[in-house]
C-alpha cells in the first residue's frame, strides 16, 4: 500500500504474490479460491495458488527425525500404512521410529511422492511427503521423532451427536466393529464406541450428511448394510469441588497391589484435563515405569482412559486430576511375607476405583453442546419463526432485515437446534436457511441425562472385580 501511494503506479505482480507468499506464511492473511467440484473449474488456480503462495519448507535432513501423520489408510492386504509430512531429519527402511505417547515401531517400506505417485525408496528426508509401512499402532496426528515447531495439530468444534450403528445381518457383527475401526483411524473424529456391556457400537457425527457419507462408504467399501438408530447429544461432564481418594496397599477393601491417592479439581471450562504428580520420586515404581516422567505418561493414560465416563457416564472434561499418594509392594525377603512384587497392571485396574470415588465425592455437573444459530427467513414468517425459537427456551435477536429477507440470531442446545431445523421447512415454506456454530457446552437444566456405559463402572466394586478378572483370562462380558 506504500509503494502504491508513493510511487502514484501499479505495484508489480512479482512482488504482491511474494508478499502474499510471506503474509500467508505467517498466517497474517488467509488466501480463498472459488470453483467447481463437479465441473473441475478453479482446479488449476488452485493448484497455482499452492504453488506460489505455499512455498515449501525444506527443513534439514540431518537433524533429528520429525514428521506429523496426517493420513491412515489399510493396503489390500489389511496393513496399516501412515502418510506423513517430513518436517526434519531422514527415515529409512528397517529403522525404529518412536511416535505417538512413547509408542515404538520399525519402518518396513517406504513410498516417496515425487512430482506424481508415490515410488518405492529406502528413505525419506525433511521436506518430503511419504507413506511408511509397519507402524501398527500408529493414528492420525501422532507425531515422529521430535515434532516441529510447524507441526501444529489442528483444531476442530468436537462432533456433537452420537448414533448407534447396527448390520443389518447380525451375523455381520464382528465385520461392521472391524470396518468401524478402519473408518475411524482415517478420521479420529468419528470416534467409535464399543460398548462392551451391551454389545454395541456408536459414532460421534456432527450432522445427517455426515451419517449419510459414513453409511454410504460402509456399503460400498466394505458390502454391509447397516441402520442408524436416532442421533443424540453428546453430553459432557465437569467436577463441581474438589474430591479425594485413597486406597492403601495391603488394606481389606485393596485387592491390587499398590497405593494410589488422587484429587480431582475443577479446571477453567475448555482447560480439558491435566494430569499432575505431586509424590516423592522414591515412591514411585520406577522399576516398572524407568522414569518418573514414563510412569507420569502412563498414570496420566489411565486416568484419561477412566475419565471417558464419569458418574452419569459421559466424558469428563475441565478438570486437574493430582496424584497425591503412591506406594508400590515389595517382597520381605525370601520367603516373601506380603507378597509379590507390584505390577504395572495393579496401578492400570487400581486407578479407575480410586477415580472414581474422588469424582463421585467430587460430583459433577452434565453439560450439554450449545450452538449459535443465524437463521434467514422470509419477512412474512419472522413471527413465527420467533414464536418458535421462544417455546425452545431461547431468546432471538433480529439483526437485519432486507427487503423481503430478515436475518435472527440465537443460541440454542443442539437438541432445540435440531427440532428447530425440522419445523423450519413448514415455517418458512422451505425458504428458509438455518447455521449453527458450536460454541461450548452448558450445564443442563432438570434432571441431567446419563449415558449407559461401556464398561462395567469401577465405582460397583464387586462387579468390577469380576470383569477385570474376566478380562485377564481372556473371557468376555456376555459370557459370565
Amino acid at each position: 500500500m506504500k509503494s502504491f501511494v508513493d510511487d502514484g503506479s501499479s505495484v508489480p505482480q512479482r512482488r504482491l504474490l511474494d508478499e502474499l507468499a510471506i503474509q500467508t506464511q505467517r498466517i497474517l492473511v488467509q488466501p480463498v479460491f472459488f470453483g467447481s467440484a463437479l465441473t473441475g473449474a478453479g482446479v488449476d488456480v488452485v493448484m497455482s495458488g499452492i504453488a506460489q503462495l505455499l512455498p515449501s519448507s525444506i527443513g534439514d535432513p540431518d537433524a533429528a527425525p520429525s514428521a506429523s501423520v496426517f493420513k491412515i489408510e489399510r493396503a489390500p492386504n489389511g496393513e496399516k500404512v501412515a502418510y506423513v509430512r517430513m518436517f526434519s531429519g531422514t527415515i529409512r527402511t528397517r529403522e525404529r521410529v518412536s511416535f505417538g505417547s512413547g509408542l515404538e515401531g520399525k519402518v518396513t517400506a517406504i513410498a516417496v511422492f515425487e512430482q506424481g505417485p508415490a515410488a518405492q525408496r529406502q528413505s525419506v528426508s525433511a521436506g518430503g511427503v511419504a507413506k511408511l509401512w509397519g507402524l501398527a499402532d500408529i493414528q492420525i496426528g501422532d507425531r515422529i521423532g521430535e515434532a516441529g515447531a510447524t507441526a501444529a495439530r489442528p483444531q476442530f468444534s468436537p462432533p456433537t451427536l452420537e448414533s448407534v450403528v447396527v448390520a443389518s445381518n447380525p451375523d455381520d457383527r464382528a465385520r461392521l466393529r472391524a470396518a468401524l475401526t478402519q473408518l475411524a483411524e482415517q478420521d479420529p473424529l468419528i470416534n467409535v464406541q464399543q460398548n462392551e456391556v451391551l454389545n454395541e457400537d456408536s459414532v460421534s457425527l456432527y450432522g445427517e450428511v455426515q451419517k449419510e457419507v459414513i453409511e454410504s462408504t460402509l456399503e460400498t467399501d466394505y458390502a454391509l448394510d447397516v441402520d442408524f438408530q436416532e442421533p443424540t447429544p453428546i453430553h459432557i461432564e465437569r467436577p463441581l469441588r474438589r474430591g479425594e481418594s485413597i486406597e492403601v496397599l495391603h488394606s481389606d477393601t485393596n485387592p491390587f497391589l499398590a497405593t494410589i491417592g488422587l484429587r480431582v479439581d475443577p479446571a477453567p471450562v475448555g482447560s480439558g484435563v491435566e494430569f499432575r504428580l505431586d509424590i516423592e520420586p522414591v515412591t514411585a515404581p520406577l522399576y516398572l515405569y524407568k522414569t518418573l516422567d514414563s510412569f507420569s505418561e502412563h498414570m496420566e493414560r489411565y486416568v484419561r482412559e477412566t475419565l471417558r465416563e464419569g458418574l452419569h457416564g459421559w466424558e469428563v472434561a475441565d478438570c486437574v486430576v493430582t496424584m497425591t499418594t503412591c506406594t508400590y509392594s515389595v517382597p520381605d525377603g525370601p520367603p516373601s511375607k506380603r507378597g509379590p512384587l507390584s505390577t504395572s497392571r495393579d496401578f492400570r485396574r487400581l486407578t479407575p476405583i480410586v477415580l472414581m470415588h474422588a469424582l463421585e465425592r467430587a460430583r459433577t455437573a452434565v453439560c450439554e453442546p450449545v450452538v449459535r444459530v443465524r437463521l434467514e427467513v422470509p419477512a412474512e414468517s419472522v413471527g413465527a419463526v420467533l414464536a418458535v425459537v421462544g417455546q425452545l427456551g431461547a431468546q432471538a435477536e433480529m439483526e437485519s432485515l432486507r427487503g423481503d429477507l430478515a436475518t435472527v440470531d440465537t443460541v440454542l442446545s443442539i437438541l432445540a437446534a435440531q427440532n428447530l431445523q425440522r419445523e423450519l421447512s413448514r415455517l418458512t415454506s422451505g425458504e428458509g436457511v438455518l447455521e449453527s456454530t458450536f460454541i461450548g457446552y452448558e450445564p443442563v437444566t432438570g434432571d441431567p441425562p446419563t449415558r449407559r456405559r461401556s464398561t462395567v463402572s469401577p465405582l460397583n466394586r464387586e462387579q468390577y472385580m469380576l470383569h477385570v478378572t474376566n478380562r485377564a483370562h481372556g473371557r468376555s462380558p456376555a459370557g459370565r
